[in-house]
């Protein structure tokens, strides 16, 4: 059965679509079927996975009926990608249709069986394809920065989330609250993992053990519209996704024999020795 699982936080700047271009990434290799749609207006996930999003149906299409969703996935190197560009942003007042809470899950029903994960991108913002998203999903994952900010965000969230459960989709779970950006070694980030586990509580979840530490190739990997786990397989960064991916999956992490594996770019040309 196909799991959906979006990835939302209204606050900005908190590694949505790294997550799930990371995500993406790491289901693919162990042989997941993977459909990313990305339903933020700024279409960042789309460019990260290689996406076309100015001569071809974007998800926005779906939305205004002007094309079916299978029309608009692209197979990209990745994985299959529904992109969106800039008119998604127009979407809040253009449909005020009765039912427009559930128009993603009804367009997602005529292809989700095609795939083992469904992974939604969401923009920073309580808006109706946020609302979309939630309606359609079975889990989301939640990703933050130890900042208080963004904490406060999550806490904001609940409303919706608990919202969304009584009207639209009781059977939703939050998967749990992801870290980014993690450094131990600050204080900041020790009081603010604090406070995410309590929130976490009042959410009837858990705050990952897997954190996500910052790192130049995370955002690198963009650029070359790859995946963490495609542009720098050896990182840690990589590992890092990996070893998340297994926790959302529920599976145990495999064993490894710990060694120095450098930064883990991809070499670069090198001169001939004379």
């Amino acid at each position: 059965m196909t799991k959906i699982i979006t990835l939302t936080n209204q606050k900005g700047g908190v590694g949505k679509t790294t997550t799930c271009a990371g995500l993406c990434g790491c289901l693919t290799k162990l042989g997941k079927k993977v459909l990313a749609l990305d339903l933020d207006p700024q279409g960042n996930l789309s460019f990260s996975l290689g996406a076309d999003t100015d001569s071809s149906y974007t998800i926005y299409d779906v939305f205004k009926r002007k094309a079916d969703i299978y029309d608009t996935v692209q197979h990209c190197d990745c994985c299959d990608v529904v992109p969106a560009n800039i008119l998604l942003s127009g979407v809040e007042l253009e449909i005020t249709s009765v039912g427009r809470e559930y128009m993603l899950r009804e367009h997602l029903s005529t292809i989700a069986d095609q795939y083992d994960y469904v992974l939604v991108d969401t923009p920073p913002a309580l808006s109706i394809l946020t609302i979309n998203a939630y309606a359609a999903s079975n889990q989301l994952v939640i990703p933050m920065v130890p900042e208080i900010l963004s904490l406060q965000g999550i806490a904001q969230l609940k409303e919706t989330i608990f919202a969304v459960k009584k009207y639209y989709n009781p059977s939703l779970e939050i998967r749990g609250i992801l870290l980014n950006k993690y450094s131990p070694r600050l204080v900041l980030t020790k009081e603010v993992e604090e406070l995410a586990n309590i929130i976490a509580e009042q959410l009837d979840t858990d705050v990952f053990d897997q954190k996500i530490s910052g790192s130049v190739i995370i955002a690198e990997a963009p650029a070359h519209a790859k995946t963490i786990i495609e542009y720098a397989p050896r990182s840690k960064s990589a590992r890092e996704f990996m070893d998340l991916t297994y926790e959302i999956l529920g599976l145990e992490k495999p064993k490894r024999t710990e060694q120095k594996l450098g930064r883990g770019r991809p070499p670069k040309n090198r001169p001939p020795q004379y």
